[in-house]
């Protein structure tokens, strides 16, 4: 496969000599397929913007044997508050220790995906969590009562149905879908993995397998969006080829390996003595292949059951990113080492992107919004102890302010003079005087209160601030006002540079009762 950029509008991938363009449109259409080029007439509608979260009803048990280790394993699953994304639980270890579904805590990627986190382990995490994002789920507390998921039919069909059968129930919190701005790439040259993430305003996958085999070949699946994954992937198993099977057979590495839990691709000729050793291994007493084919002539679900269960693969792995996304993934000979990288780029796309969204847009000459004489009838501090020049934005989830900063300022002569900086314990003063306006100006009476600040946690100095720099300030709500906590994240900035952060707590306290004077005309 190769990816051409023709512009900014239109992206080409070719495999072989079929070649897909990607338009900004956001529709693939290939050459050679025309039930691509129908899906010129079969657009769908884009879901309401303001999706809740989902958790399951009740919780639901699925047991089964683990497919490397063989270990019976029982797996239950159960509702999670909002805001928890997916997390394993081993339930039979001391302390019963919990491991994040996060591609940070990824152990392994031989033969399936591995989490780790200490001392505590889950093997082949990918089919349950390709269920979990296929039921279009956000919160799921996962115990297990071994190392090892259960591989049941080697698909992920049998955890959705468990899933079905408790439901879906919406949550009071919203859902944060990412949305990928720019192109994403991942290449592995010794691997021949190639993966490529373009905007899409869906969860969209395209998928290519190439093993060079007669009996695979190339394979090509996509879904269009999630909706799709339970009738289109989810009942799609898991494969090896039998020349695989044997060397995993040798090393003892599929314990729980059985004819009924995979498809297994015969690209030779079996003779007999391989038909019986087969039989022994898999206490099968009927064991045959017509020709090259498939092992026992298991019946497909899917002409290209393979390259779906690729898909499905993705979309287990990159549930690791820890969130929805609105994206398009583009991959070329994929598997669980290429996904979980992709899935570490992806989710170091979206830290440095969320922190560049609080870099406030200001226009310097915009008029302040509240004036520095406003400010001092919110706030109790004077100069030289006030440290905010005006508010330029205020909602009543955040607030920014703008605090000039001149080679006047009384702390220059006595704070490093040769080389004048501003004290970061000031920098730290001024976000909590601009978070106690956004504070104060949540009751209808603010000359009645004081903001008093209780705690000041994680406090960062990214870089100097030096006369002559503009501080813009920004505090955003974590949580909505409650019994007069507030709880707020702190962000200083010079220019787009991030000078400083803090997590800070206040309180809203009445300190006062005087009562506003009305004036009638």
């Amino acid at each position: 496969m190769y990816i051409k950029i023709f512009s900014c509008l239109v992206i080409m991938i070719c495999v072989h000599d079929e070649c897909f363009f990607y338009l900004s449109k956001n529709q693939i259409f290939s050459n050679s397929k025309s039930k691509n080029l129908a899906y010129l007439g079969n657009l769908y509608k884009l879901k309401d913007m303001s999706e809740k979260q989902k958790t399951i009803k009740e919780k639901v048990t699925v047991s089964g044997v683990g497919l490397h280790t063989g270990e019976p394993a029982t797996i239950t699953f159960l509702p999670a508050p909002p805001n928890h994304w997916f997390k394993f639980q081993r339930i039979d270890l001391p302390g019963q220790p919990i491991i994040e579904a996060d591609v940070d805590n990824v152990i392994s990627t031989e033969r399936g995906t591995s989490l780790g986190k200490g001392n505590a382990v889950v093997h082949t995490t990918e089919h349950v969590l390709a269920a979990l994002v296929g039921m279009d789920l956000d919160n799921c507390l996962i115990q297990i009562d071994g190392q090892e998921m259960p591989i049941m039919d080697g698909s992920a069909l049998p955890f959705v149905k468990a899933l079905q059968e408790v439901g879906v129930v919406e949550q009071d919190e919203e859902r944060n879908y990412f949305e990928l701005k720019e192109n994403l790439t991942f290449e592995d040259a010794n691997r021949k993995i190639e993966m490529l993430a373009v905007p899409q305003e869906t969860y969209r996958i395209t998928v290519m397998v190439d093993y060079n085999s007669e009996v695979l070949g190339t394979q090509h699946a996509g879904m269009y969006r999630i909706e799709e994954f339970i009738p289109e992937i989810s009942m799609c198993r898991t494969f090896v080829f039998l020349h695989e099977l044997e060397t995993l057979l040798q090393h003892n590495l599929i314990k729980g390996g059985d004819l009924d839990n995979a498809i297994v691709l015969v690209d030779r000729e079996l003779p007999k003595e391989k038909i019986d050793y087969l039989k022994k291994v898999f206490h099968k007493e009927n064991v045959e292949v017509k020709g090259k084919g498939v092992l026992n002539n298991t019946q497909l679900h899917f002409y290209n059951e393979p390259a779906r269960h690729k898909l499905l693969d993705i979309v287990g792995d990159l549930a690791l990113v820890g969130q929805h996304m609105k994206i398009h993934i583009l991959a070329a000979r994929p598997g669980h080492y290429g996904n979980t990288e992709f899935a570490k780029k992806i989710k170091q796309y979206i830290i440095k992107h969320k922190k560049e969204q609080y870099i406030p847009k200001i226009n310097l000459n915009t008029p302040a919004l509240i004036d520095v004489r406003e400010i001092q009838s919110i706030l109790p501090h004077r100069h030289p102890f006030l440290l905010v020049d005006r508010i330029v934005e205020l909602t009543p989830e955040y607030v920014v302010g703008i605090r000039n900063v001149t080679i006047n300022d009384y702390w220059f002569p006595g704070h490093f003079p040769d080389e004048p900086v501003m004290p970061g314990v000031l920098i730290i003063e001024a976000l909590a005087q601009t978070g106690g306006i956004l504070a104060l100006k949540s009751v209808p009476d603010p000359e009645n209160y004081q903001t008093y600040f209780l705690k000041i946690d994680s406090a960062k100095f990214k870089q100097k601030v030096i006369p002559g720099d503009t501080l813009v300030l920004r505090m955003d709500l974590v949580e909505p006002i409650r019994r007069g906590i507030c709880h707020m994240i702190g962000r200083a900035y010079v220019g787009n540079k991030l000078v400083c952060e803090a997590d800070m707590t206040a309180q809203i306290v009445k300190v006062r009762n005087i009562e506003k004077k009305t004036v009638t005309v």
